[in-house]
């Protein structure tokens, strides 16, 4: 199956209204670890960083913790993502996804955050950190 790396920290999932400014915060002196995603729609922009990046202004979703594919995912490959999301579904824990070119994140709640790698773990998947 997959080996998947918890990342230190929490994260947040925050949104900006359409067309503001991200704030520099938010790519200025990222850690080693840090992974930050950034969604630009008609409705807004959505963002994805460690929780101690979230502006205050922003409407924040905290306390989630990060789960990172450790190998290269092929971007044809088929199946990665739902292996990782369906033993999560069955456990009732919430997640969010997002990919990036080279792999798949997942974010659990932190207060689900034993629940969710034990059904990872029960699928056969290998989780560090």
């Amino acid at each position: 199956m997959l080996d998947i790396a918890l990342l230190p920290g929490e994260y947040a999932v925050w949104r900006l209204a359409a067309g503001a400014a991200l704030p520099y915060a938010l790519s200025s002196g990222l850690r080693g670890t840090d992974v930050v995603t950034v969604s630009w729609t008609s409705d807004g922009i959505s963002v994805i960083c460690p929780a101690d990046r979230a502006p205050a202004q922003a409407v924040v979703e905290t306390a989630w913790r990060c789960l990172r594919v450790t190998a290269p995912v092929e971007l044809a490959g088929t199946g990665s993502l739902a292996a990782l999301v369906d033993p999560l579904a069955e456990a009732r824990v919430s997640v969010v996804a997002f990919s990036t070119f080279d792999t798949d994140y997942l974010l659990v709640p932190a207060v689900r955050l034993a629940e969710g790698t034990a059904a990872l773990q029960r699928a056969g998947h290998r989780v560090t950190g």
